[in-house]
């Protein structure tokens, strides 16, 4: 191979992914607001398990006669299912991020499509949680009223019936509301400022 046939084979390589300083020193701004990602994420994680843990005492803090502990460690089994699924998606995410590296564009494109992703896992999660909510709210209030003498009878009233859908509307409500707004606050907002990094480097 002589000395032109060298120079047609550089001429011809890829430069796709090969950074300039400048581009290079707008890939390392990401590091910032990936850092709070995977502090959010890691702090979160760690109040996930004390939840689900405080979530098992309830029976016993709240003495419930033995019926509703077999009906309550039933669902509770299936939400510590369901809660462990989506968490090891997480961790798995996170240890992702700990070891990425950003010197390219692609790295770059290739983790903002992955938080993206993770978000909408989020809240695929919160959702996925919203029937227990429920069916916990019902179940706690049906147990603290029947303490009440004569409130319930063989036939539920209008107003039993409408603080039934209330309790179902409002938990809803509750959990879309909520879980959106937890997501763009401790995500959202930093997946945009990477995405603003994503589009100076198109502009270049």
């Amino acid at each position: 191979m002589d000395f032109n046939d060298i120079q047609n084979a550089w001429n011809n390589e890829k430069t796709e992914n090969v950074v300039v300083p400048n581009n290079l020193e707008k890939i390392q701004l990401v590091n910032t607001p990936l850092d709070k990602i995977k502090r959010n994420l890691k702090r979160e994680f760690k109040y996930q398990i004390v939840c689900i843990a405080i979530l098992g005492f309830v029976p016993l803090i709240y003495d419930f006669p033995e019926k509703m502990d077999i009906l309550f460690y039933l669902l509770f089994s299936l939400y510590v299912a369901i809660c462990a699924y989506y968490l090891v998606r997480f961790y798995q995410f996170y240890k992702r991020l700990n070891t990425l590296t950003l010197k390219t564009k692609d790295s770059l494109y290739e983790i903002y499509f992955d938080i993206r992703l993770n978000m909408e896992l989020y809240k695929t999660f919160g959702f996925a949680l919203t029937p227990f909510l429920i069916l916990y709210l019902v179940g706690f209030s049906y147990y603290a009223f029947s303490k009440v003498p004569g409130f319930f009878s063989d036939e539920f009233t209008n107003s039993q019936l409408i603080g039934l859908f209330s309790i179902v509307f409002f938990s809803l409500f509750f959990m879309g509301f909520y879980v959106e707004w937890w997501v763009r606050h401790f995500y959202g907002k930093f997946a945009k400022e990477i995405r603003k990094v994503l589009d100076e480097l198109k502009e270049d």
